[in-house]
């Protein structure tokens, strides 16, 4: 069995971030959803739980920081191709997102990247080939 990932993030707004993370294309699992948190597929292993601050402060004693004034966690999302980097910014931009760092090109590796209503950052990166696994 493959280890799964469930990376949870507090959200402001939950319905918002929904059809923020809808608009692109991200599908929810509803057996895992409800008014408190929606569990965003990125694919059979990995999910993002967007759960309303409140409920998100419920599984920790420390408080919440806020996205907007601090950042704990940049999420880095593969993507097939250039084209879909860029494809996956213009529809967070045109969802109400923010883009705050220009793209970049490392030769072997092309990263771009928004912000959510949150301020959560997302990174999106497509490498052509995987560098050497060292030994």
């Amino acid at each position: 069995m493959n280890t799964q990932i469930y990376v949870n993030l507090p959200v402001k707004d939950l319905e918002r971030s929904k059809a923020f993370f809808g608009a692109l294309g991200f599908e929810f699992n509803p057996q895992f959803s409800d008014q408190n948190a929606a569990c965003m597929i990125v694919n059979p292993d990995a999910c993002v739980m967007l759960l309303a601050e409140p409920f998100f402060q419920g599984f920790t004693r420390k408080p919440v920081s806020s996205a907007r004034d601090s950042t704990e966690v940049l999420v880095c999302l593969s993507r097939d191709s250039r084209a879909a980097v860029d494809e996956m910014v213009a529809k967070a931009r045109a969802a109400g997102g923010s883009v705050p760092t220009e793209a970049r090109d490392h030769g072997f590796m092309y990263q771009h990247g928004f912000e959510d209503p949150d301020g959560h950052i997302w990174e999106l990166a497509y490498m052509e080939s995987m560098p050497p696994a060292q030994a």
